[in-house]
């Protein structure tokens, strides 16, 4: 401090000034909150100990009055004060090291034959058990064990679809016991695996390819409800995704009946303000079905942001796992995922185009 001190004094007036006009209110209320949104718009350095930071820095909060706020690093280091070892401003940052280490975890369990200790992988990550689940979860949206049943339980579905027997499928996937992975089988398949292995017989899924404004449109259901909502340019493609996706189930075209169910879902494509409800059968996991529900209570005409969406299922900063749950979305309007935009206003991708997403953003604020 002291050697901060004995700067020119009056280049650091003349620097405050500046960035009084520039709004430090809005730069200490990034601080505060920590906001990953500002990092790269602004510096602020704490003179009591004579370290810069990024405005997401996590190390603990510091008074207002020992900060001083600069365009870059380069400035900040021309006031004598030193790079922040924990938000690494001058490189990629404690976010994208965190995101990068847990990434090598997800692989690390993908690849395991079976489900890794939870305190090797944590040191072979070079955390602390505790604080590597911590960090698991709030990036990813599950936790570890979570993640690791939902990989092998893919690995069991792949298995299945080949001339595996279901009882060899379990086993090479990973699961210790058959019972252990019965216990969820529904869930985690949409059936049991007998089912899903000799072609889900019991399961029809209904399915029908009709024409709107947006191009080609795909609807099927089971008895449980709508369980696909899909657009696209070439009908053909459409009931050949549907195909690979429902591989088990017995598809079968539409009748007269189901023709007034793609009626419905026409109309609420072109006046998604109608309020048409639908019967929906949701297929996800844990995560994306919260997502998905709190997708579905947005209301048209309104936006949200992924950080909003990961903001009201309690996860706050799995992001990324929010956006990859809109992407796994295979009920277009009834789940509306096309309410999801950038931070900055911008629209972002969409599965069925961004140019459809543009066009039911803009009926949606026309018909408000």
């Amino acid at each position: 401090p002291d050697e901060f001190d004995r700067k020119d004094r009056s280049a650091e007036r003349g620097a405050r000034e500046q960035d009084d006009a520039m709004g430090d209110d809005d730069r200490w209320t990034a601080i505060e909150t920590r906001d990953a949104s500002a990092d790269g718009s602004f510096i602020y350095g704490v003179v009591t100990t004579g370290v810069y930071c990024r405005p997401s820095c996590p190390s603990r909060r510091c008074r207002r009055e020992n900060v001083r706020f600069f365009e870059n690093a380069a400035d900040a280091e021309r006031s004598g004060l030193r790079p922040c070892r924990r938000c690494d401003p001058t490189g990629p940052g404690f976010r994208a090291r965190r995101a990068a280490l847990v990434a090598r975890a997800c692989r690390i369990i993908e690849e395991s034959e079976s489900a890794p200790d939870l305190g090797l992988l944590a040191q072979t990550i070079g955390m602390s058990p505790h604080h590597f689940h911590r960090v698991f979860k709030a990036e990813v949206g599950v936790t570890p064990k979570a993640y690791g049943e939902a990989s092998r339980a893919r690995r069991v579905r792949d298995r299945l679809g080949g001339d595996a027997s279901v009882t060899d499928a379990i086993y090479a996937a990973g699961f210790g016991s058959s019972r252990q992975f019965y216990a969820s089988s529904t869930e985690r398949l949409g059936m049991t695996p007998s089912k899903f292995r000799s072609g889900a017989v019991d399961v029809p899924v209904i399915f029908a390819v009709g024409e709107c404004s947006l191009g080609s449109i795909l609807v099927a259901a089971t008895p449980n409800g709508v369980c696909a909502i899909e657009f696209g340019d070439d009908p053909t493609v459409l009931v050949h995704q549907l195909q690979d996706r429902f591989h088990a189930a017995r598809l079968t075209g539409g009748d007269a009946d189901f023709d007034s169910l793609v009626a419905r879902v026409i109309a609420l494509v072109e006046d998604p303000t109608a309020g048409v409800d639908l019967p929906l059968d949701i297929q996800g996991t844990a995560f994306q079905e919260r997502v998905w529900r709190a997708l579905r209570d947005v209301p048209a005409g309104a936006t949200v942001t992924y950080a909003d969406i990961a903001q009201r299922i309690g996860s706050p900063a799995a992001v990324r796992a929010v956006a990859g749950a809109c992407a796994a979305n295979h009920l277009a309007v009834a789940v509306p995922c096309h309410r999801v935009i950038r931070t900055d206003g911008t629209i972002s991708g969409y599965r069925w185009g961004v140019e459809r997403k543009a066009a039911l953003l803009h009926r949606e604020a026309a018909g408000t």
